[in-house]
């Protein structure tokens, strides 16, 4: 196979279906949406009713969905609006959440004063539930607690509802990002005790550059761009109605299509993990990726039985043979830290050894997943030889 795209927690293929609608906004609706002629009214009425019909596929308000240009910028304007305008003087969050959220949390600790607390998680990735109270509990500070709903590394899910019962008992916000559940879950915002969340388009087959946020009407969050009035006053700028679009389609069609999709990628995810396990004597699998009542169906990290030397010119290896995945978040690509998230979870040696992370979509097939597992079992066997 000439190309095989496995790293679908990166970026997703976009959809056709996503790709003509864009293409007709952008030939037929260069109006301003902040104009008041009949050009900008139309573009106006596509961000709208985007607007409208995201929120009710979340079970929220249109006015709690504030679009912005990606899931990092809007972690950026929940987590430094809280402090810089909520009154926030501390967050409890986790050590394996994104760069996105830690980069941040570093930000607002040096430049705030802010305290920063970190909850225990387990070798699965799991959120210690007790220790969160026993922090909550133990300040009167007001409070954001901030944690990812599943993790974009080893696919652990996080209990929102128990979290958010948590934040409710002992009066904090809570913050989630939900970049890599949005369209691969239900998720009904209603009912969840989240006052904060975060999406992005280009994660469940959109277009990049755009997503949103989700904040709790009433919550009193300031912006973190200024400018014009765009977004309700929280997000300045011009907004990219065909991004916009685009985006709302792509949600239509993961909801439309959510309980076959799901289906069918947990079997590719499935196969793959079942085939790897015959084929290579002694892979492990890290965090709870595995573990189906606790993890993701759509990703699979996991650590083969070669030494470091080889384990450097594995994913290069890959490449050569067509096949894209990653080590980790593509975010921190290029760092020669290796994980963060599974030195957190595994210990600082064991977080050293080399992983894959293989994520799949409904555009992948079980011949793809075949032919991975062919190449990662050669590169063992070649790897055991050349050790001998």
């Amino acid at each position: 196979m000439e190309k095989v795209y496995f790293d679908n927690a990166a970026t997703t293929p976009i959809h056709e279906e996503v790709v003509s609608c864009m293409t007709d906004v952008l030939s037929t609706e260069y109006g301003n949406p902040s104009s008041t002629h009949a050009f900008g009214r139309s573009a106006k009425s596509i961000i709208e009713t985007a607007r409208k019909e995201i929120a009710a596929r979340i079970k929220a308000q249109p006015s709690e969905i504030i679009f912005t240009s990606g899931g990092t910028e809007a972690d950026n304007l929940i987590l430094k609006g809280c402090v810089q305008g909520l009154g926030v003087r501390r967050i409890i969050s986790s050590r394996i959440e994104h760069h996105a959220v830690l980069h941040s949390l570093d930000s607002l600790e040096k430049e705030c004063g802010t305290k920063i607390e970190f909850v225990k998680v387990d070798d699965r990735g799991n959120v210690n539930h007790e220790h969160l109270e026993e922090l909550l509990n133990s300040s009167n500070e007001k409070t954001l607690v901030s944690l990812m709903h599943v993790n974009n590394e080893v696919g652990t899910m996080l209990d929102i509802e128990a979290v958010g019962s948590l934040c409710k008992k002992y009066n904090a916000l809570f913050h989630s990002d939900t970049v890599q559940s949005i369209c691969q879950f239900e998720l009904d915002f209603s009912k969840n005790n989240v006052d904060f969340a975060t999406a992005a388009a280009h994660k469940f087959h959109g277009p990049k550059g755009v997503g949103f946020a989700f904040i709790r009407k009433g919550s009193g969050l300031e912006p973190l761009i200024h400018g014009g009035a765009q977004e309700r006053g929280m997000r300045a700028g011009t907004e990219p109605v065909y991004a916009i679009a685009g985006m709302h389609k792509a949600i239509d069609l993961a909801y439309d299509n959510l309980e076959k999709s799901k289906e069918y990628v947990l079997g590719l995810k499935n196969h793959f993990v079942e085939e790897l396990k015959k084929a290579i004597p002694g892979v492990q699998f890290n965090g709870a990726c595995v573990d189906n009542e606790n993890s993701t169906y759509t990703l699979v990290n996991f650590s083969l039985p070669i030494d470091k030397d080889r384990a450097l010119l594995l994913l290069f290896q890959l490449d050569l043979k067509g096949i894209a995945c990653s080590q980790g978040s593509a975010c921190q690509s290029g760092s020669n830290t290796g994980s963060h998230v599974l030195r957190e979870i595994l210990g600082e040696e064991a977080g050293k050894r080399s992983a894959l992370r293989f994520s799949f979509s409904i555009f992948n097939t079980k011949e793809e997943v075949d032919y991975a597992v062919s190449v990662l079992r050669e590169f063992v066997e070649s790897s055991i030889k050349q050790e001998a």
